[in-house]
């Protein structure tokens, strides 16, 4: 059967860093290397329906530029399509255009990268509204347990529909231990709760759903979760012909059973495989066996954009000192860059390649699956195939798994997206 060309990484007896310039290295130091610019701002919150459908009709960051600043951030674009093609010389080149022409393409450049996924979330958005009649009508004719929300603000399904069915939904209300002492938060209207609940992420709405009934249900409302979905689930976390209306159909409509439920590749942290073999050492003595404990770590950080980053290190740089590493400017022996796409639960990674420009002969891929435990985490990716690809004849070779094991997910607060 015939392989897609792919990548994985090949260990080193030790891991030196090397040096990597930057974007600010280039504009002070033309003969350094630059290093592409990727956008830290995080997904902007998706606003309502009608804010969503108006902002289509607003003219984009690039509407008022100059000429010189519209013709300098074409050339940056350009520069970052080279380096991703690992064509260093010419992104250069490029980028050096890029800052005579205008200094601060740079931050042109993460205005207008924010202001695309701001517009295709509000696309999505008003897509998602027009059919929101649609799926209830779906979650209500379906042999499945659906429960609807006071004032139409959701739809619950599944094992907690069966739990909440019996409640009473219009009468609950937040209720104090003493019964003497007065509820604050019972004077706020929901819509203003579940707007101050917009400010969570999804870890802190599940605990505020502990509270009590009336907080859970608050925490169920279709507006909180369906911003989470938009945000995740575009390519490569699905095919580009995978419509998102027809996913959360599959889900009868409830956004966060598709959240919790549905595959998605973690972006907020980093996959770490710890993997050990013993290796036979020399001993003087020929009544001794010496034999030497060998341990390495894998690394595999994903990004929203479709790139990977894989990094292969020995213990003497531990998980500590690799994290804080682990970015695209890193330059170091056992480090990747790649491509990966989810396709069910399998993700396939490819064209994983050194970035330092040094002429190679192969590259390599991974094929793993994406399992949860428990429900909802997909914190743990086993090896199905990991390959070396010739890059001459696009010839796969298998690698052997002997000492691999799984990757486990860990979360790292700096890389919140």
């Amino acid at each position: 059967m015939r392989r897609k060309r792919a990548g994985s990484t090949q260990a080193g007896s030790s891991a030196q860093v090397q040096s990597a310039g930057t974007l600010e290295t280039a504009k002070q130091d033309t003969a350094g290397t630059v290093a592409p610019r990727r956008s830290a701002q995080p997904i902007p919150s998706i606003p309502a329906a009608s804010d969503a459908a108006g902002s289509l009709l607003r003219p984009g960051p690039t509407a008022s530029l100059s000429p010189s600043a519209t013709k300098a951030l074409e050339i940056y674009e350009k520069a970052v399509a080279h380096e991703q093609r690992s064509e260093l010389d010419e992104a250069l080149r490029l980028y050096r255009q890029a800052f005579r022409i205008h200094e601060d393409v740079a931050r042109l450049y993460e205005r207008s990268e924010y202001h695309s996924l701001h517009m295709k979330a509000s696309v999505d958005m008003v897509r998602l509204t027009y059919d929101m009649d649609k799926l209830h009508v779906s979650a209500d004719s379906s042999g499945g347990i659906a429960v609807t929300l006071p004032a139409h603000h959701g739809v619950v399904t599944g094992t907690l529909a069966g739990i909440m069915a019996p409640w009473g939904l219009l009468d609950i209300k937040f209720e104090p231990e003493d019964e003497k002492e007065p509820v604050y938060l019972q004077t706020l209207p929901d819509e203003l709760l579940v707007h101050i609940l917009e400010f969570l992420n999804t870890t802190s709405l599940e605990r505020f759903a502990l509270v009590n009934r009336k907080a859970r249900v608050l925490t169920l409302d279709s507006s909180l979760w369906r911003r989470f979905v938009l945000s995740i689930y575009q390519s490569p976390q699905i095919g580009e012909k995978e419509d998102i209306t027809e996913l959360v159909e599959k889900y009868m409509g409830d956004f966060r059973r598709v959240y919790i439920e549905h595959p998605r590749v973690r972006l907020d942290g980093v996959y770490i495989a710890v993997c050990h073999y013993i290796r036979d050492g020399l001993s003087e003595n020929a009544w001794v066996n010496v034999s030497h404990l060998i341990t390495y770590h894998r690394y595999l950080r994903f990004y929203p954009n479709g790139e990977v980053l894989s990094l292969l290190t020995n213990e003497e740089v531990s998980p500590q000192q690799a994290i804080p590493l682990l970015k695209p400017t890193l330059r170091m022996k056992g480090f990747f860059i790649g491509n990966w796409r989810l396709e069910g639960t399998t993700v396939y990674i490819t064209d994983l390649m050194n970035p330092s420009g040094d002429s190679m002969r192969y590259s390599f891929q991974m094929i793993l699956e994406l399992r949860s435990r428990p429900l909802g985490r997909w914190n743990r990716l086993d090896f199905r195939a990991y390959d070396s690809v010739s890059l001459a004849s696009g010839e796969a070779t298998p690698l052997a798994l002997k000492n691999d094991r799984p990757f486990w997910f860990s979360k790292v607060r700096s890389y919140a997206v």
